[in-house]
């Protein structure tokens, strides 16, 4: 059923080219470029690599079409998962930056202020560290203090399992449009996000459970100035119901709530969440 929405959702696009080229009939990467697939094999990433399996790192990065010379900034890297991968796979030839959230929005504390420049300030250091690439192959912002020369300037920018922070925080609009200004015309943004099923309540939906409705995030998306290229099934898991009463994080790896050791396993079983993986096109 999923397969045949995303075939009626394309073909009501424009006659313009909607599928991203390096995706099958099902949405997924047909050809992962030798320096990502060198990139993911890295003895670096040995301990990352257990959760490859869930977010299906080369496959995601091939749909969202990233190219080892690109400037790619990616979102609230967080704990930097992604960004050991991206300092390895772009480190030689590209620029990775990372875009932390503008602290001014009003949803963070004085605290939570402090932290968010304490840790764009420290991002190329540990990325070189994480990737043994030049610090200055690497670069971080907040989204209030991008300096004027980088707007235009980035190939990609990835936002990854954080939409649902965006909204329930009320900034989605303010951070997605400071984004678009930094993309180069044709420029594209990669979504990965925990996905609803498409009848979910908006009580389900709005944020606070980690789930959001994969129509919605199109909608919003293209209501802010981007138009949708296509998606890829690499991220989902047909396991997960997606109506935990506690939310995404019951399941691995937070894991939250559950009773015992059996209803750990049972939940591992399962796996990470259903997720939706999408790409947008900077629209003039």
């Amino acid at each position: 059923m999923r397969r045949v929405l995303a075939l009626l959702a394309v073909l009501a696009l424009p006659a313009t080219p909607v599928v991203a080229q390096h995706a099958d009939h099902a949405g997924h990467a047909a050809a992962i470029d030798p320096a990502l697939a060198a990139a993911v094999a890295d003895p670096l990433r040995e301990k990352d690599r257990a959760r490859d399996k869930y977010r299906k790192p080369d496959e995601t990065l091939a749909f969202f079409q990233v190219a080892p010379t690109m400037k790619v900034g990616e979102y609230a890297p967080g704990g930097g998962w992604y960004s050991r991968l991206l300092g390895l796979y772009l480190g030689p030839k590209g620029k990775l930056v990372g875009l932390y959230f503008d602290p001014t929005t009003g949803a963070f504390s004085a605290e939570a202020q402090k932290g968010i420049r304490e840790g764009a300030a420290k991002y190329p250091a540990e990325v070189a560290a994480w990737s043994g690439q030049p610090a200055d192959r690497f670069a971080a912002y907040p989204l209030d203090a991008v300096p004027e020369r980088e707007k235009g300037t980035f190939d990609r920018i990835l936002v990854m399992r954080m939409m649902h922070n965006l909204l329930r925080w009320n900034i989605a609009d303010h951070e997605i449009r400071r984004m678009r200004e930094l993309l180069k015309p044709d420029g594209m943004i990669g979504i990965e996000q925990h996905r609803a099923r498409p009848d979910a309540p908006f009580a389900f939906t709005d944020g606070s459970k980690g789930y959001l409705r994969e129509a919605d995030v199109i909608k919003f998306m293209e209501v802010n100035g981007f138009s949708f290229v296509g998606r890829s099934e690499a991220n989902a898991n047909a396991a997960d119901p997606a109506n935990w009463p506690e939310g995404v994080w019951t399941l691995p790896p937070s894991l939250s709530g559950a009773k015992d050791e059996a209803d750990k396993a049972r939940l591992r079983a399962i796996g990470e969440s259903d997720r939706m993986t999408l790409l947008f096109r900077k629209r003039p």
